[in-house]
This record gives structure tokens, C-alpha cells and sequence, in this order.
């Protein structure tokens, strides 16, 4: 039972990965058409369809063996990291080409947050009811569901290239799009490295976890409220 159990968390994991990295690459993409580029649109990118933004390796296989691989093996417990495919974009209008790249930029871990928001409310609306009339698989999902979206939401803003953090970064030092290019071509193995050299692991123990910790149970904090209020509602 154990096992399975295991599993069914690892598989609600995957599937809540998928979700919130898909919808991260759409919040791009949607800023970017509404900011007026052309490109994510002709690309077919502002959809809410995951498939439009899976990336193979980074949405599929690389999270898929971490998550996996641990209930299956056991004793191989891997730091989680995902992407998709990423946004391009043509930022047409030289006015407005840095606000423009800010506020898309931005979108990808604001859509993160507004997700984070809407499944504490959820949980909210659903812990009013009864313990029995909910399945737990439902409670487990958006609990998951909330988490995740403030971890890749405070993932992504690292000002770390290629991470979203890095551009808003970019710009306030002033680095040209070259240099930002060439360290952005290397930082993903080093980051994915750093989050993943035992044992307990500082950048996460010390730093990352602690302040995803923190705004996870803000959001919990308001999905509790939310259960009192909707629970007074429909009494």
C-alpha cells in the first residue's frame, strides 16, 4: 500500500508539473500577444493547450525520472526541476522593446502566482465541505497544485540565465544581449547541478525551500480562511 500510495503522489505530481509549467509558457506567450508581438500568436503559442508548450526533455523526461525513479528505486531522492518550451518573442516595437521585455518576462512566474492564488481558493471552497464528500485525490492535487506553482514561481525569478529573474536582472546592470547569451548557454547545467549535489543540499536547505516554505503557507493561510468563510456561508 505503501507503494501505491507513492506513486499516486508521484503521478498527481507529474501532472500538476505539467500544468503549472504549461501555463507559465502561456502567460508569456498571452503578455506578448497583448503587448502586440506578433510571433507567440503565429506560432501557436497562445493556447492553454499543455501540448503547444511541452518541452520533450524538459517537461517530460527530466522531471519524469526524478519524480519516478525514487518511488521505483527508492534512496535516490532528486532535487525537481522542469521547463518548457520556451517563448519566443520578437519585441517589435523598439519604443517599448524594454517594457515590453519586463512585463512578458514577468508573466511567466505572475501567471505562477495567480494560479498559487486560485488553487488556495479552491482548497478554500473545498475544505468547507465535509472530509468524506471530497475525494482525497482532489484535496491532494490542489494541495500539490498550490505548492508547485509558488516553487516555480520563486524558481523563476533566480537571476539566473536562462531563468526569468535573469532578463529583469539584464537590464537594471545594464548586461548587453551577448554576455547574457553566453553565460544563459551554460547556467542550466550549473543550476541543475547546484540543486542536485548531496547532501542536504544548502542552495536548497539554506535558501530556495525556506522562502517557497514561507509563501506556500500564505497561500494556505488564505485557503484556511477561505474554508471558515464558505463554511459560515453555507451553514
Amino acid at each position: 500500500m505503501e507503494f501505491f500510495e507513492s506513486l499516486r503522489w508521484a503521478a498527481i505530481q507529474f501532472i500538476v508539473l505539467i500544468l503549472c509549467i504549461s501555463l507559465h509558457e502561456f502567460g508569456h506567450a498571452w503578455t506578448a500577444d497583448k503587448r502586440g508581438d506578433p510571433l507567440p500568436r503565429a506560432q501557436g503559442r497562445v493556447t492553454l493547450n499543455p501540448a503547444a508548450h511541452i518541452d520533450p526533455l524538459g517537461t517530460l523526461l527530466i522531471p519524469g525520472i526524478m519524480i519516478f525513479v525514487p518511488v521505483f528505486f527508492g534512496g535516490l531522492p532528486f532535487g525537481l526541476i522542469g521547463w518548457g518550451k520556451p517563448v519566443q518573442v520578437s519585441l517589435n516595437r523598439p519604443k517599448t522593446r524594454r517594457t515590453d521585455d519586463i512585463l512578458i518576462t514577468l508573466s511567466g512566474p505572475g501567471m505562477n502566482f495567480l494560479l498559487a492564488f486560485v488553487g488556495a481558493l479552491s482548497l478554500g471552497v473545498l475544505g468547507a465541505f465535509p472530509q468524506d464528500a471530497v475525494p482525497e485525490t482532489v484535496f491532494a492535487f490542489f494541495f500539490m497544485f498550490v505548492f508547485m506553482n509558488a516553487g516555480l514561481a520563486i524558481f523563476n525569478l533566480i537571476p539566473l540565465p536562462p531563468l526569468d529573474g535573469s532578463r529583469v536582472l539584464r537590464y537594471a546592470v545594464g548586461m548587453t544581449e551577448e554576455t547574457f547569451n553566453k553565460i544563459a548557454r551554460n547556467a542550466w547545467w550549473i543550476l541543475l547541478l547546484a540543486i542536485n549535489i548531496p547532501p542536504e543540499n544548502p542552495v536548497l536547505g539554506m535558501i530556495f525551500r525556506p522562502v517557497v516554505s514561507f509563501v506556500a503557507s500564505a497561500f494556505f493561510a488564505f485557503s484556511e480562511m477561505v474554508a471558515k468563510i464558505f463554511s459560515l456561508l453555507v451553514a
